[in-house]
């Protein structure tokens, strides 16, 4: 099966599960066993769902075929090339190509000049105006071709207004821009672009990340820190004929391959085999010449040689626009598409279904305990109608003081009840000091005032070093406060429980490790950007600080923001199956004194009203049964095509 139809499989898998989740919203509405706090957890269910994205970098030095390997793997039942794709440079900064259903096709570019201002990238797009728009015309292939090349603009600046920008500029060439013979540097027109393009993939989910060389990669810390780390998967292009030169080598160590078990995901292509049919040789001995360049580029970048795929992305392009099954063969595409699905996907599948199962059967657990505590609560008041049979009015009055006992009872233990809610208040109030975002926000300022103030380079490291333990610290301590809420809610649970005779299950506990554990991801990444000797030496102080506080700090912000997110749903689902079932058994109640007072008044109406209870404990059953039938569902759909593969 081609990458594309595995995609599509895996998209429709997920459009499976969100209409199982849909169709559990609207059941547990229709029979009054949804609440507002289960709707909101369904909700986030479904829309964490449909905006699921797989994203994939493309990484290279210009001149590797990276274009136009995009359009080989994506892009050939097009039946042309989507991306340009000539000799030399085109692609300049940073390319996202995806599909938002809400703007029209277009291509966004961002000026190069709003590098001088504070603003990251993932915040201007919040801004449109901030963007140049240029309309596609998805029916005119020539059209399209003429807008996406904008994205390839340059423009010759000083050197010192390139240096503003963030540009490195090196008389060589090497590392960095090399000036004229007037001083000038050639610097992109755009710092970023977003190609919003309706192609089946892409409107899937799909996104493509199309990387400019190292220079322009240097230039831009949040496409190190943010774009590239959070890739599902990267592919790092190389030709076979240049092999790995040193500016490979260089992307390769600095944004690629660097940092703890950042191989995951990465895989090597060595573009542009078809040099090698020349003709002159026989397959096999083309065969052992690709092996001995595979294992070469393995051995330079000290990896496994399974992880290197030999590819031809011209050819693979032409073959499948020609639908020449030989050719395609022969370009080793397949290969690389296969690896990549196998890669990709049945983990991607494994993270979606995981995230979603721990909250989808929590949300059918608690509607089944709601359903089996509602059947109790009926049966109990059935068999005391039923022994109400034959007996005198005595008898009844009795009952009717009984019903009346547990609700004062029930009263009281509401006071015990509004007393945990109050201190949970509290004890929620204690957490957010910790992880709210005005602690964030002190913590920032504090640490840029350190940095501002710090006289030698040590002093900037121990900065950034100390930001970082910080903000884990306070992690740790919003752990501990989790885990008293849960403990103490677990508590309640089981007192109302053995207060009542219907059973609770107790809260899931919330943990912070995946929330550290990017802090110290990012922390790595920073390490590697800017705490470096050679950063803290040539960057001036107030550039460096304001470099960090542009990408580190507001990655850190979405960390927090990720956390606050999903502590306050956890603090929803901690609480909503206590105020669901304090609430159902203040009905349950409020029924059985009804019944026992329509009885008291009119005896002929207990086998009628015994009749109603019947009929209501038969809907139940049947009410079981389609809740039953709907995890099934979702069960199924959890699975679905990736893990029976």
């Amino acid at each position: 099966m081609s990458l594309a139809k595995q995609f599509t499989a895996y998209t429709d898998w997920r459009s499976g599960l969100i209409d199982g989740l849909r169709r559990l919203k609207i059941w547990l509405a229709n029979n009054d066993l949804g609440d507002a706090q289960t709707d909101l957890r369904l909700a986030a269910m479904i829309e964490r769902l449909a905006g699921d994205q797989l994203t994939v970098a493309f990484v290279a030095e210009f001149s590797r075929g990276k274009s136009e390997l995009i359009n080989s793997m994506f892009f050939a039942d097009y039946g042309s090339r989507i991306l340009p794709s000539s000799a030399g440079r085109t692609t300049m900064c940073p390319t996202e190509l995806l599909y938002d259903a809400n703007r029209p096709p277009s291509i966004d570019l961002l000026p190069i000049g709003t590098r001088s201002g504070t603003a990251s990238i993932a915040e201007l797009k919040r801004f449109p105006e901030e963007w140049t728009r240029i309309a596609l015309d998805v029916e005119s292939s020539e059209s399209m071709a003429a807008a996406l090349k904008r994205v390839g603009d340059v423009k010759h600046v000083s050197r010192g207004e390139a240096e503003a920008l963030g540009f490195t500029i090196d008389p060589s060439g090497e590392d960095g821009h090399k000036p004229d013979a007037e001083g000038n540097v050639e610097i992109p027109c755009w710092r970023h672009a977003l190609i919003n393009f309706p192609h089946p993939l892409l409107e899937k989910g799909l996104v493509i990340l199309d990387t400019p060389g190292l220079n322009a990669i240097g230039a831009e810390p949040e496409l190190t820190l943010s774009l590239l780390p959070n890739a599902h998967a990267v592919l790092f292009i190389l030709a076979a004929d240049t092999g790995v030169t040193h500016s490979d080598l260089a992307v390769w160590r600095q944004h690629v391959a660097g940092g703890r078990g950042a191989q995951r995901g990465r895989m090597v292509v060595l573009n542009k085999i078809d040099g090698l049919w020349d003709g002159l040789r026989s397959e096999a001995e083309i065969d052992q010449e690709i092996a001995k360049q595979v294992h070469s580029v393995a051995a330079t970048l000290e990896i496994e040689p399974r992880q290197v795929f030999p590819v031809s992305a011209q050819k693979g392009l032409v073959s499948k626009v020609h639908h020449d099954p030989d050719l395609l063969r022969r370009s080793r595409l397949p290969a690389l598409e296969a690896a990549l699905a196998d890669e990709l996907l049945p983990r991607r599948h494994a993270i979606v279904a995981e995230n979603t199962r721990s909250d989808a059967l929590d949300v059918l657990a608690r509607s089944q305990e709601l359903l089996n505590a509602r059947r109790a609560g009926l049966r109990e008041q059935m068999q005391e109608l039923v022994d109400l049979r034959g007996k005198n009015q005595g008898v009844v009055e009795y009952i009717m003081l009984k019903v009346k006992a547990e609700k004062d009872e029930f009263d009281r233990s509401l006071q015990r009840f509004y007393a945990v809610r109050s201190v949970f208040s509290q004890l929620t109030n204690n957490l957010y000091v910790h992880i709210g975002l005005d602690a964030l926000r002190d913590e920032t300022r504090r640490t840029r005032e350190s940095m501002l103030h710090s006289s030698f380079s040590a002093g900037l490291r121990g900065a950034m070093s100390e930001f970082f333990q910080d903000l884990r610290a306070k992690f740790g301590r919003a752990g501990r406060e989790t885990t008293e809420i849960a403990k103490m809610m677990e508590a309640m649970y089981q007192r109302f429980a053995d207060e009542q005779g219907t059973r609770i299950a107790p809260p899931q506990p919330f943990a912070m490790l995946r929330y550290v554990k990017e802090l110290e991801r990012l922390d790595e990444r920073c390490d590697n950007q800017y705490n470096s000797m050679f950063s803290l030496l040539t960057t001036e102080k107030k550039a460096l600080t304001q470099k960090f506080f542009e990408t580190v700090a507001v990655q850190a912000r979405r960390v927090f923001e990720t956390a606050n997110r999903d502590v306050e749903q956890w603090l929803r689902a901690v609480m909503a199956p206590l105020e669901t079932r304090v609430r159902e058994h203040k009905i349950q109640l409020k029924r059985r004194l009804e019944s026992v007072k329509r009885i008291h008044e009119a005896s002929d109406t207990l086998e009628e009203r015994i009749g109603e209870l019947k009929q209501a404990d038969a809907t139940l059953v049947s009410q079981i049964a389609q809740l039953d039938a709907l995890k099934r569902a979702i069960d199924e759909a959890l699975a679905g095509p990736a893990e029976s593969r």
